[in-house]
């Protein structure tokens, strides 16, 4: 089968990509608006950037619902911070309530039972069931297209971290049976990121002089 993009449909294409880019991890975006009301909302289209500076981004879409900005890209471009909070298999449950699109006033902590927790540089809290949380500051938004299908690429650069006990261990590695992550999948699917195996690394073929 083949398939030109240009001959779908924007909900049709998002089908084909969400189940074809698996698994995906998963930011949980804790925001503020200009008043300090908080918001909460998770992305998976969501990956690393760089190390230095350590930079992450997200992508909020449109809201199919009415065709209208998300409350986290509406809160970032006023505020510049963002918290992403990371989701393992005990905050999952959580974590889907607050995907439902709410009005702006709505408190996704309180309608999900989360403990929103002070973050130490930026205004947004952060989750305090959250085995990770990385702080953020605003680096730029970029703007791909608007309107259904579109989208915007929300980049941060880290500022504070934090690790679960446990999570971290000592040399900076993660101990990924005390994480416990989970990706996502398509539709309403997730996946279980417990079953893992190594390969070596190849030999480089660069040669020093």
């Amino acid at each position: 089968m083949e398939l030109n993009p240009k001959d779908l449909a924007p909900h049709d294409m998002y089908k084909l990509m969400t189940g074809s880019i698996v698994p995906r991890p998963i930011a949980w975006v804790s925001t503020v608006d200009a008043d300090g009301n908080p918001n909460l909302a998770p992305y998976s289209f969501f990956t690393a950037a760089c190390a230095n500076p350590p930079t992450v981004m997200f992508c909020p879409g449109y809201r199919y619902s009415d065709d209208g900005q998300k409350d986290s890209y509406n809160n970032v471009k006023a505020t510049e911070e963002f918290v992403v909070n990371f989701v393992n298999e005990a905050t999952a449950e959580a974590m889907n309530i607050t995907a439902v699109e709410a009005p702006p006033e709505v408190n996704e902590f309180e309608r999900a039972g989360l403990t929103p927790v002070e973050s130490t540089i930026v205004k947004p809290p952060r989750v305090g069931e959250s085995p990770i949380a990385f702080e953020c500051k605003l680096n730029q938004i970029v703007t791909i297209n608007e309107g259904i299908g579109g989208g915007h690429i929300v980049i941060g650069t880290i500022v504070y971290m934090h690790f679960a006990d446990g999570v971290y261990k000592e040399g900076n590695y993660i101990d990924i049976d005390a994480y416990n992550p989970i990706g996502r999948m398509m539709g309403g699917g997730y996946a279980h990121l417990n079953d893992f195996f190594t390969l070596d690394r190849p030999p480089s073929e660069v040669k020093s002089e």
